[in-house]
């Protein structure tokens, strides 16, 4: 198991619930979300508890196929609400959640829309950074700060890298295998990491595949800056037009990538 591990998962999804109701409180649920376009704040809020009680009935109920997720995509009857019960649930979602994960354990197998994963920790794991990233989100559109502890940063970005490099993405999403090519190299540097981190990542598009490694090494495009910036360039939340992060080398390389393979 790589990154914060498996306790450290179930514990940040309820951390970055408990910290984006803060982010809700007194806040105007009908503010729109700039980083997920036609969503209010409230719709927002509703997709991730949505999908934390998804995850977690997936989990209880050791299912072996996919359940049903209409509630985490059809959210027009939620437009607004009251801040206060609205992060409530929020929190009440992802401890239950967090809690059928501890007690399930992070071997025990259920069914994952990833080829070749079945297991519980696939759902700590995914969720602690969704969690984290749809709180950027209500953020970003809220305009409060948003910042979060380096580990869980760092785990976020390996664990975007690990899915974009799986083989089915290219079979869900064909138009990414414009990406591949002679000299085709990322490297994303994140500048304001405690000695000894190496939050650094290394995107090679030279063969049929993609692939990464955490490595300092040259590359036909670098991008520099803040770890959580990087994050939220990554995750399509920023554009490197925006400032927030140095952009060295073939810039129309970078932006092909970001427009091919953001999710989340």
């Amino acid at each position: 198991m790589t990154g914060m591990g498996f306790d450290g998962w179930c514990a940040e999804i309820v951390d970055q619930a408990e910290l984006m109701a803060k982010h809700l409180a007194g806040a105007d649920l009908l503010s729109p979300v700039p980083s997920c376009p036609g969503w209010t704040t409230a719709q927002l809020a509703r997709h991730l508890g949505a999908g934390h009680r998804w995850a977690e009935e997936i989990v209880r109920t050791r299912a072996e196929a996919p359940l049903p997720d209409t509630e985490l995509r059809e959210l027009s009857g939620h437009t607004d609400g009251d801040p206060e019960v609205v992060g409530s649930w929020l929190v009440a979602g992802a401890t239950r959640l967090a809690d059928t994960l501890r007690a399930a354990g992070p071997d025990t197998r259920v069914w994952t829309p990833i080829p070749g994963r079945a297991d519980a920790a696939f759902y700590a794991r995914r969720f602690a950074h969704e969690t984290l990233v749809h709180r950027a989100d209500a953020a970003l559109a809220l305009g409060v700060p948003f910042d979060a502890a380096e580990a869980v940063v760092v785990d976020a970005l390996d664990e975007w890298m690990e899915l974009d490099s799986l083989p089915v993405m290219l079979e869900i999403r064909p138009e990414r295998r414009e990406l591949f090519g002679p000299g085709r190299t990322l490297h994303l540097h994140a500048t304001d990491t405690a000695p000894g981190v190496g939050a650094e990542w290394l995107v090679d598009l030279t063969g049929e595949v993609g692939s990464w490694r955490r490595a300092h090494e040259k590359a036909a495009v670098a991008v520099r800056g803040p770890l959580t910036e990087l994050l939220l360039t990554v995750y399509g939340r920023r554009s490197p037009a925006d400032g927030t992060v140095e952009v060295l080398g073939d810039r129309a390389l970078l932006d092909l990538w970001l427009a091919r393979v953001s999710f989340g």
